[in-house]
């Protein structure tokens, strides 16, 4: 490694000072005012909200469905990427799969709940393909429906990744020892991934009991501890020392996944080498699974594709007849296109600083020896840990008198920080793959590191740049929990808007503008996967 420069500490003050003004202080200001009442600092916010059956039932209930949620989505991901990668069906049904399985990503959270309506409501397409009302779909119903769609991709990649440091050999071995095929898959496959299956599983909960879109639109009577939060902040009367409390209780939870993450690191190992074989024939296996897999994907498909189809025609589901108006009606909305020029901006300013500051941070930690540089780890993992709304509530409070409030920079800065683990991680581990030496041997060469950076480094990572860049524009452009307590008026975003909407029951206006993000978000990746696809492999 080089030595120290002047360069490397400036950028390394100037990420702290960032991180401690935007997670640090922020959080610390929330739990402060937890514990702020009308008489002085006591414990009378905690004590109100464990006496608040309500409130407690909304905590509850979070807990129940979350559990519920993440066991079934752990489930469905792990045969998926079991499907993928440990059968011989058909390339067209794998492709079909790492596909489609990234479709509801590109939409707002919110707007799951709304499709959801019109696939199972007493008027939707799946009800009317039935003839009759399969279930219930306000309450718990619907909000699992619409949690299982929401967390499956997240879930699905982060065990197909840890697939590919599965050596199948085992599998072949173990099948000639004469071992059942239950006991070749628990030792073949679900050891060496209990803890990536234990991650999808904290993945899978924490992102349903901190969501707030899906509530939003089916939550019905059944009370989650997110809607509550939102209602004890934006009613008619802000109880804002309430709502840090409730805040702090969300961050419970994090923390016991934490602990249950650590405990799971013990569990994975990788091989040392890996053995490319071809995996035995069984059809047997290869049908099930496909036909498993194909329902799966049909019905997230099957709940989606309403989305697309009502506002196609007059008025879904009493007048079929085909039409554009709904879209010609969003397009001549001035106030509906100035929201989606908003998110396109927040999305695009998100991007670029988000991703300029991840792959710094990486980069300071990874490949140089500035001292402290582990705290981009630590930073890493409490950005990880911190639910969007409790962190959009947390800079509500802090920064409520100052000329940051209500403006596009503080939600910039705000989504920035909620999604830089994984972008910083994407850094971090390409980086780390580069021979060591480079700097060194710039630095021999009489070239600067941010020569080095500029000429070496960087042109070995664009792909994963890219690959930073896509996420954070892309989460940008669907979250709502993390700006619901930020956006105002001027500031309004897709995704907000798409609540203001609904009490306005426009479904019509509500999808067009989910197909616009869905469009411009997919439109963004192919982008992206264009130019990565032209540049060579980090490393």
């Amino acid at each position: 490694m080089p030595k120290v420069k002047p360069e490397m500490r400036i950028i390394f003050f100037i990420i702290l000072c960032l991180f401690a003004a935007f997670l640090v202080l922020p959080l610390a200001a929330l739990f402060v005012r937890s514990f702020e009442t009308d008489k002085g600092f006591d414990f009378s916010n905690y004590f109100s909200i464990m006496s608040n059956k309500e409130l407690m039932d909304s905590i509850w209930n979070s807990l129940v469905i979350s559990s519920i949620t993440a066991i079934i989505t752990t489930i469905l991901a792990f045969l998926l990427a079991y499907t993928i990668n440990c059968t011989r069906i058909y390339q067209t049904l794998k492709t079909a799969i790492n596909l489609e399985i990234l479709i509801p990503m590109l939409f707002p959270t919110i707007t799951y709940g709304f499709a959801i309506i019109y696939s199972f409501g007493n008027q939707g397409l799946i009800t009317k393909l039935f003839g009759r009302k399969l279930l219930e779909i306000y309450g718990f119903n619907g909000l699992l429906i619409g949690y299982v769609i929401y967390t499956l991709p997240p879930a699905f990649l982060l065990i197909n990744n840890s697939f590919k440091f599965i050596d199948k050999k085992f599998i072949i071995v173990s099948k000639l020892m004469g071992d059942g095929t239950f006991r070749s898959i628990m030792n073949t496959i679900i050891r060496p991934l209990l803890g990536t299956l234990g991650g999808a599983f904290v993945l899978s909960f924490i992102l349903s009991f901190t969501d707030f879109g899906i509530p939003a639109s089916v939550g019905g009577t059944y009370d989650v501890v997110a809607t509550k939060l939102y209602q004890v902040m934006l009613g008619s009367i802000p109880d804002f020392n309430n709502g840090a409390a409730i805040a702090v209780f969300m961050l419970i939870p994090a923390v016991f996944a934490i602990i249950l993450l650590n405990y799971l690191e013990k569990f994975n190992f990788h091989y040392d080498k890996f053995t490319e074989v071809e995996l035995i024939q069984n059809k047997g296996r290869d049908i099930f699974l496909g036909v498993i897999s194909s329902s799966i994907l049909i019905g997230l498909v099957a709940v989606i594709v309403v989305m697309f189809f009502a506002p196609l025609v007059e008025s879904y589901p009493y007048n079929l007849r085909f039409t554009m108006n709904h879209f010609i009606n969003v397009f001549q909305s001035s106030d509906l296109i100035y929201v989606y020029k908003n998110s396109i901006i927040v999305a695009l300013l998100t991007a670029l600083f988000g991703t300029l500051i991840a792959y710094c941070a990486a980069l300071l930690n990874v490949r140089t020896p500035v001292k402290g540089k582990k705290t981009m780890d630590i930073i890493s993992m409490i950005a990880n840990t911190v639910p969007g709304m409790v962190l959009g509530l947390s800079y509500l409070l802090l920064f409520n008198n100052s000329s940051l409030k209500g403006t596009f920079t503080i939600i910039v800065v705000c989504t920035i920080v909620h999604y830089f683990t994984t972008p910083y991680l994407m850094a971090k581990n390409s980086l780390a793959k580069m021979n060591p030496s480079w700097e060194t041997t710039g630095e021999l060469l009489g070239d600067s590191w941010l020569k080095t950076i500029r000429q070496v480094l960087l042109p070995n990572s664009v792909s994963t740049v890219f690959e930073m860049f896509s996420y954070y524009f892309i989460n940008a452009m669907v979250t709502i929990s993390g700006i619901i307590f930020l956006v105002t008026a001027e500031t309004s975003l897709v995704a907000s808007k798409i609540k203001e909407l609904q009490h306005f029951a426009k479904f019509n206006e509500i999808f067009v503008l989910s197909i616009l993000i869905f469009g411009t978000n997919l439109l963004v990746k192919f982008i992206c996967h264009y130019f990565q696809k032209r540049q060579p492999l980090s490393g």
